[in-house]
């Protein structure tokens, strides 16, 4: 499963990189005999060669009749997703990797089975020891660690002391600790590269009134500490200044190397992570030994935590600056294009596609989806790798390809490469512009209706799952009175409709959704008003 509405770094900021993938389809095997001839070595490079250009290996052959075998499953006539299991919470719920959790990371359910299954229940926290916020993390299998414990998918979590604790994902075991820091107070976790490392963030160093009185003005704006997760170790713990970066500044976070940092007047400036360490470490750190930051006390022991070791004396080189609204740009495709909407007004509402390379606007690149709704379209990279952007709205998702040649200096062209309608606007009758009041007067409706309307047929999520290459679309049916939805399955290379299943619950579309599309398994989880709900459907046989 990918999600696709996933935030990725800071804020809207999404950047993702979109690795050359293709999937090898020949034609019938034939069995050949050829001369004996020793066996040749092959890198990874060639491999890779050999893949993209229909030469089958046994890598090749394992992934693609796996996602066949899985999609012929879950698309067979005679199975269903059932909803098995249904739970409510006063805390806000959260699904990842396979696990439910609740109460605020301290219930932990397995999807793993035919309904959820309580795997672990941590005993409750004092206020000083709650947990702010965590990432599931899980081991590759192809780097060997030095300690078994290294090789548990584990749970990341922050605590309110500032407390960064390894718990096991399947037992809630504490598998390490490190104390971050007695002066900083952390608050969030993400991800820098995905399962490689991880960055904190403190939160904001704000003037006091006192201070604001007295005309003074903090200079720090930040904290950030960056580790690597497989074994956890630290890289470094640095200041996001304002005598660096400049002042106005509204957010930062490190995302697949890069450091973003958005301000206040509507601009996102990005560098490179690395030159920053390379140039601006002072010492190299290593939890569990002494530090001469710390006066030879050991790294990520309490009370000392982690010493501040990357010291940005003068600013790095700007690798990307861009003024957009909502300080939102996206990064992706083949070749590298960026998507953002400009802040002049007379552009409130379009979707602009240019090329990294030289910011060229592509042809056909200003995306405007005519629509008249309370939420927004949105636009962002597909998470399948293919460079394609998915641009949503309330009754037509389509999905779009960026045409380039390499070696010509004409812009890239941005083409349909399919479209999902919901096929009818309403199926409710049409409210007249004009009616007749009982004297005869004629009242002309000034009000138009709009496309996300109860009683329109709305597109309201979508989920890509990559091992299945579908598209899962939740859509709300327009009757009014009864609020139900259903799960529409589509080939995610032709947009062909395959499946529809219909969800049990009611979908209330004043309330917030997630919902999660994971091989066998759906999770639609719902707030409604202080409390929150988990759905889970499971593919069944009918």
């Amino acid at each position: 499963m990918q999600r696709i509405f996933k935030k990725c770094c800071l804020g809207h900021h999404g950047l993702l990189p979109q690795a050359s993938r293709r999937a090898s389809c020949g034609g019938k095997d034939r069995l050949m005999m050829a001369p004996h001839r020793r066996r040749k070595t092959i890198n990874a490079a060639e491999l890779l060669s050999q893949r993209s250009r229909g030469i089958r290996d046994g890598g090749t052959l394992y992934r693609l009749n796996n996602t066949m075998i899985l999609r012929g499953i879950i698309l067979q006539d005679n199975r269903s997703f059932t909803k098995v299991w249904s739970k409510t919470s006063k805390s806000p719920i959260m699904y990842d990797g396979g696990k439910i959790y609740f109460e605020n990371y301290l219930n932990c359910y397995s999807c793993v089975h035919t309904e959820p299954q309580l795997l672990y229940k941590l005993h409750p926290r004092s206020k000083q020891e709650k947990f702010q916020d965590a990432l599931l993390c899980q081991s590759r299998l192809e780097k060997a660690l030095s300690s078994p414990s290294d090789h548990k998918s584990s749970l990341l979590v922050l605590t309110a002391n500032n407390w960064l604790y390894r718990l096991s994902a399947e037992t809630g075991e504490q598998l390490q600790k490190v104390y971050l820091s007695p002066n900083f107070k952390f608050r969030y976790l993400g991800w820098d590269l995905s399962q490689e490392r991880f960055y904190v963030k403190s939160i904001q160093s704000k003037e006091t009134p006192l201070e604001r009185q007295a005309g003074i003005t903090q200079n720090t704006v930040m904290h950030l500490a960056i580790f690597h997760i497989f074994p956890l170790q630290i890289v470094g713990v640095l200041e996001i200044s304002k005598k660096v970066f400049g002042n106005g500044i509204s957010d930062v976070a490190p995302s697949h190397g890069v450091l973003i940092v958005s301000f206040t007047n509507k601009s996102v400036k990005l560098y490179s992570f690395d030159y920053i360490v390379q140039r601006h470490m002072t010492e190299k750190l290593t939890l569990g030994k002494q530090s001469v930051l710390l006066g030879n006390k050991t790294v990520g022991d309490a009370p000392f935590g982690i010493p501040l070791n990357i010291h940005i004396t003068d600013c790095p080189p700007v690798l990307f600056e861009l003024s957009c609204c909502n300080n939102s740009v996206m990064i992706g495709g083949w070749p590298w294009h960026y998507i953002y909407t400009p802040t002049q007004k007379k552009h409130e509402g379009t979707h602009h596609i240019c090329s990294l390379k030289d910011n060229t606007l592509a042809t056909n690149g200003i995306q405007n989806m005519t629509c008249y709704s309370l939420e927004k379209d949105g636009i962002f990279f597909h998470p399948d790798d293919s460079g394609r952007i998915i641009h949503v709205g309330p009754t037509t998702i389509n999905i779009l390809k960026i045409i380039s040649d390499l070696n010509s200096d004409l812009p890239s062209t941005i083409v349909e490469d399919f479209s999902l309608k919901t096929n009818s606007n309403s199926l409710l009758p049409p409210t007249p512009q004009i009616t007749v009041t009982s004297s005869g007067r004629k009242v002309k409706r000034r009000i138009q209706q709009l496309d996300d309307d109860p009683g329109q047929k709305t597109f309201r999520m979508i989920e890509f799952e990559d091992e299945a290459d579908l598209l899962a679309v939740v859509m709300t049916n327009g009757t009014e009175v009864e609020g139900r939805a259903y799960i529409q399955l589509y080939d995610n290379q032709s947009g062909k409709l395959l499946r529809t299943f219909d969800m049990v619950e009611m979908w209330d579309e004043t309330y917030q959704h997630e919902f999660f599309f994971d091989k066998d398994t759906i999770v639609h989880i719902e707030q409604k008003n202080i409390k929150f709900c988990c759905h889970v459907y499971k593919l069944t046989t009918n």
